[in-house]
């Protein structure tokens, strides 16, 4: 599974407790949001890397 795509199913997962938190007002769920979104914090520095590195790689091909 890409970077990417663990992204995307996090925020997926993460709907239900956005809709417990907002609409039925349930605390609980926020922790669970607040926890979720470090969490893709740290996967988007990671996707973000990737996308620097292959980057810096292929102009490095180019450059050959």
């Amino acid at each position: 599974m890409t970077t990417f795509e663990k992204i995307q199913e996090l925020v997926k997962a993460t709907q239900e407790d956005v809709d417990k938190f907002y609409v039925k007002g349930n605390k609980a769920a926020g922790t669970r949001i607040r926890k979720a979104m470090q969490d893709l914090k740290g996967l988007a520095q990671e996707l973000r890397l990737e996308v620097q590195n292959s980057k810096k790689e292929s102009e490095a091909t180019d450059k050959k």
